[in-house]
């Protein structure tokens, strides 16, 4: 089992990428996924070296994809010295089994262990590195008789290759069950300290800035509140959650900063961090920052929505901030053209005029690295909070 445990960039050198297209599936769509796919595996610090795809109309219950396209990838990496292959889907303890029996000269990994890899490597503080912790474990259970001895390893050597059996497999299981059990107690200790220091903010106002990751949430929040918040041209730089209290001209509020959500982000992240994402439930305004130089952005936003919606904070208010105006570029439209004008096509007046007379969440398009449009930013959260400011505290309407 390809469950990665140490340090990637001591361990490896190459990875491939591996991908199905269905039948409806756009494949433009799915090399897109490849490429994030890719960008994860070099922010775990892995180097990418070629994606295979294949057209099925699912995946293969056995094996992912079908047998001849495993013994291609399986040459290719025993001839090119790759360590990893990397899936894009979730696989099967199964199909992990199976594929390795094909691909023994690399190590296979899905997406999900990528992502809790990356995860892994990111928690600074104690309560991330024990959620992170929580999600592995709770990814490892179900995999245990493909994966027993990187359990060995963990557990300091206990039992031998020789003699695992169905009875070592049910001793691994019981050491992941107490392991998540204890792991569960210990957070909610660290979530009710938590809880009470949230409980002493008091009534003022919070703004939580939400997001795919790596569109800009952290360099915004560094900017408004004039901290230093870690940012970085990375997947997932951010885990754990920042609060800084910012004050424009004379209204106060608290702006929260947190993890970044991501395509088929795991499951066991998402269980796992519901109590860090506390801070986005409990605020007033969400901060949706999206990243318009995207190609694919307004499928990150349905996602982030979707996101939104699984951890319980989809009816609060969102005021959407378009981010890195300053390297947005489009293909102009060929007015001879016979096809239809695509999304790549339009100018960035053009989006804004169609996304402000959609009438959906109001918006602002700012580079808060140039500190572009950064005023009118400053200017329209001012009146947002002002207005919830005032309804709290009728009395103080002397402040502004």
């Amino acid at each position: 089992m390809g469950f990665l445990n140490q340090n990637m960039q001591e361990l490896l050198e190459k990875a491939v990428f591996v991908g199905i297209i269905r039948q409806e599936d756009d494949e433009r769509k799915v090399k897109e996924y490849l490429d994030e796919l890719e960008f994860l595996a070099e922010t775990a610090g892995v180097k990418g070296d070629r994606k295979f795809v294949q057209r099925l109309d699912k995946p293969d219950n056995a094996t992912y994809i079908r047998s001849g396209k495993l013994e291609e990838i399986s040459s290719y990496c025993e001839e090119n010295s790759v360590n990893y292959v990397i899936f894009d889907d979730e696989l099967t303890g199964m199909q992990q089994r199976n594929i390795e029996k094909v691909i023994k000269c690399s190590s296979v990994i899905d997406r999900t262990s990528l992502i809790l890899e990356i995860f892994a490597q990111r928690a600074k503080t104690s309560y991330a590195k024990m959620q992170v912790e929580l999600a592995r474990y709770n990814y490892m259970l179900p995999r245990l008789a493909g994966m027993w001895t990187h359990l060995e390893r963990q557990r300091g050597g206990m039992g031998t290759r020789g003699g695992m059996g169905e009875t070592q497999i049910e001793i691994d299981r019981r050491i992941v069950k107490e392991r998540i059990s204890r792991l569960k107690e210990q957070l909610k200790k660290v979530d009710k300290q938590m809880a009470t220091q949230r409980s002493n903010r008091g009534n003022m106002v919070r703004l939580a800035l939400v997001g795919y990751t790596n569109v800009g949430k952290s360099t915004i929040m560094n900017m408004l509140a004039k901290s230093d918040v870690f940012a970085e041209n990375k997947l997932f730089a951010t885990l754990d959650t920042t609060v800084r209290k910012v004050v424009i001209e004379n209204v106060p509020f608290l702006l929260s900063d947190t993890v970044g959500f991501i395509r088929k982000l795991p499951t066991q992240l998402i269980e796992a961090f519901k109590s860090t994402l506390d801070e986005v439930r409990e605020a007033d305004i969400l901060l949706h920052v999206v990243d318009i130089c995207a190609p694919d952005f307004e499928e990150q936003m349905s996602i982030v929505e979707k996101t939104l919606s699984d951890i319980g904070a989809k009816d609060k208010p969102v005021y959407v901030i378009f981010n890195k105006v300053d390297a947005y570029t489009y293909e102009p439209y060929d007015e001879f053209s016979l096809e239809p004008k695509a999304k790549e096509n339009r100018s960035l007046e053009e989006l804004k005029n169609s996304w402000i007379a959609s009438e959906k969440s109001p918006c602002i398009f700012i580079s808060a690295k140039n500190r572009i449009n950064i005023e009118k930013l400053r200017n329209d959260l001012y009146k947002m909070v002002a207005e919830i400011h005032a309804g709290r505290y009728p009395f103080n309407n002397f402040l502004w």
